[in-house]
């Protein structure tokens, strides 16, 4: 994947940095593999805001992703690379050797025309699904299990990866792109290969209209805000803060920077092997 950049001749077109496509062989979806998506605004059903800035956006179908690749000995064909409006990552469309049709994501070097199997005796190559226990350590891998049968969780958005860099005691030691390096039990399934689009971080929509497109609306800082909509808000004239100095919080009044909101006691802290912040040693 590349990236379009245009010429200065309109503000909107100053700093535009598109996608170009040119991966992308189908244009429309695979209407049996797609369903209806609800759109709330952002809305609960009290219609009470619950997720601020979302609202408006292009209509969309949702696409049905084979996360799990439960079709295990069966060789599929790649027979097209898709957009999918609902995520980062291309999709690519296979066909089963009995026709049947699903979609995965596309990793990189994963083209029309390339065979791809999920299976515990699988070859460990690009799109290919096996357990941890059958992939060869310092693999790049993605869509990752964390509990077997379940279905891929982890290390799905574009460009992502991760590295299978050990095995012990029936658990495989994964380190994830922050650094973390957790323990999956080893029967988990992963598939071969880092995930497709890995330009996508580098995207610029170039003007505001954009955006809205995606379903995006403005995002409001705090302290323009009035004291009753915002901790930060209100104030003589332009001050930083709020009325006194305010440290940076949500509107609900938690700490934005050095609070620490995971849960001190969360039942997968066992598997983390390292932390994704380790501390230095002097």
């Amino acid at each position: 994947m590349a990236l379009k950049t245009f010429r200065p001749l309109t503000p909107a077109a100053r700093f535009k940095a598109l996608p170009d496509f040119a991966e992308i062989t189908k244009g429309t979806p695979e209407k049996s593999l797609t369903e209806a998506i609800k759109r709330t605004g952002g809305r609960n059903n009290k219609g009470r805001i619950t997720m601020r800035h979302r609202g408006g956006g292009h209509k969309r179908r949702y696409r049905i992703v084979d996360f799990k690749r439960t079709k295990r000995d069966v060789v599929a064909e790649v027979i097209a690379i898709e957009y999918d409006p609902n995520r980062s990552a291309r999709l690519a469309l296979l066909q089963y050797s009995d026709g049947e049709k699903t979609y995965i994501l596309a990793p990189v070097g994963l083209a029309v025309g390339s065979k791809v199997i999920a299976g515990e005796k699988a070859d460990p190559s690009v799109g290919n699904s096996l357990p941890l226990k059958a992939i060869p350590l310092g693999s790049s891998i993605h869509n990752v299990e964390l509990i077997p049968g379940r279905g891929g969780q982890i290390i799905r958005s574009a460009g992502s990866v991760a590295i299978l860099a050990n095995r012990e005691g029936g658990y495989a030691l994964v380190k994830l792109a922050s650094g973390e390096i957790r323990r999956i039990n080893e029967n988990c399934f992963a598939t071969l290969g880092q995930v497709g689009n890995t330009d996508h971080m580098n995207v610029s929509a170039g003007k505001a209209g954009r955006t809205r497109w995606l379903g995006r609306r403005p995002h409001v800082r705090g302290m323009v805000m009035n004291p009753v909509d915002h901790p930060m808000g209100g104030g003589q004239g332009k001050s930083k803060g709020g009325g006194g100095r305010h440290h940076p919080m949500s509107p609900w009044g938690q700490l934005a920077k050095g609070f620490k909101t995971r849960r001190k006691h969360k039942p997968s802290d066992s598997f983390i092997v390292q932390r994704r912040k380790a501390k230095a040693k002097n």
